[in-house]
């Protein structure tokens, strides 16, 4: 059986497929992706993986591959990525086809998403699409009728970097209180920490589990995770007046404790867009978003 090789790079972990045309995943792993171990380090790993998942009967016509911006998608090199330091100028194109001798499709890994979700999940391709993930970075992709939207020489506009409290907390890409040092799943593990120093949290996880204890920094932290996404969203709402919005990353597992606060500011803030009409729902692709785009995106490339 021929299939497509996926590959969603994020900056906790790796996952590998083997993904049919229609859609449906064969074969999945995963590694940590321990970005401090460097580039090349995490391409073997991919390589190995992809080597295994190919096992057994499955063959593997291409790869694509999502990987957090920012990222030349026609090149493969990665730019100066936050959430992967040290991987500044990897070619992720010619590291995987020295090895494996296919053809190679890298995206964004929010673009991909989009892609996956708009094609295979319950999002129409038509109008205008927004996919925005919340986990350890904020990014998202946007389609409008069906078509990826690029910016100037391709680049990928970055959600995550879109400044919401000058005041916040300084950020990777150099500005203080952009979105994603202020709603992802490590800006608020900081802020719990910031709160109390000896809070015994490790992961957004930790701190959605503590909350539904009732604990009341938890709820604290909670309550703010809704506002700030509630705020970025509704900037996204007010540029685009998209006709639907998904939301996916891990964070959204958790959706349940924040998401009201964020629709209220969402009306609260819209007033110049009929933002009542944009449907906000979770990715229905969940955790195989990233995989599914990794593929879609492939398809894009050399079957369109």
């Amino acid at each position: 059986m021929i299939a497509i090789g996926a590959v969603d790079i994020g900056g906790t972990k790796i996952a590998v497929g083997a993904i049919r045309e229609d859609g449906m995943i064969l074969k999945r792993s995963e590694c940590p992706t321990e970005p401090e171990k460097g580039f090349q380090h995490a391409m073997k790993r991919i390589v190995a993986m992809l080597r295994d998942i190919s096992a057994g009967g499955t063959r593997l016509g291409g790869i694509g591959v999502g990987c957090p911006g920012p990222l030349n998608p026609f090149t493969g090199v990665i730019g100066e990525v936050g959430t992967l330091p040290g991987w500044r100028g990897g070619d992720v194109v010619t590291a995987l086809q020295s090895e494996l001798d296919l053809p190679i499709a890298v995206e964004n890994d929010a673009d991909a998403a989009a892609l996956g979700e708009a094609n295979w999940g319950d999002a129409s391709p038509c109008g205008t699409f927004i996919y925005v993930t919340i986990s350890t970075g904020i990014g998202g992709g946007i389609l409008i009728d069906g078509k990826l939207y690029r910016g100037v020489d391709g680049s990928h506009p970055e959600f995550g970097h879109q400044i919401l409290d000058h005041s916040g907390p300084r950020c990777y890409c150099g500005a203080q209180g952009c979105w994603e040092v202020l709603a992802s799943g490590p800006a608020m593990v900081s802020w719990m920490v910031e709160q109390h120093p000896r809070a015994q949290v490790a992961t957004a996880a930790d701190i959605c589990e503590g909350a539904r204890r009732g604990d009341p920094l938890a709820l604290r932290c909670v309550e703010r995770e809704g506002f700030y996404l509630g705020l970025g969203l509704a900037n996204l709402i007010t540029l685009f007046a998209p006709d639907r919005i998904a939301l996916g990353g891990g964070v959204m597992k958790s959706n349940d404790l924040f998401m009201a606060n964020a629709r209220r500011m969402i009306m609260d803030v819209c007033t110049q867009v009929p933002s009542e009409k944009t449907r906000i729902r979770l990715a229905s692709l969940g955790t195989d978003a990233g995989l599914r785009g990794a593929a879609q995106a492939w398809l894009l490339r050399y079957r369109s």
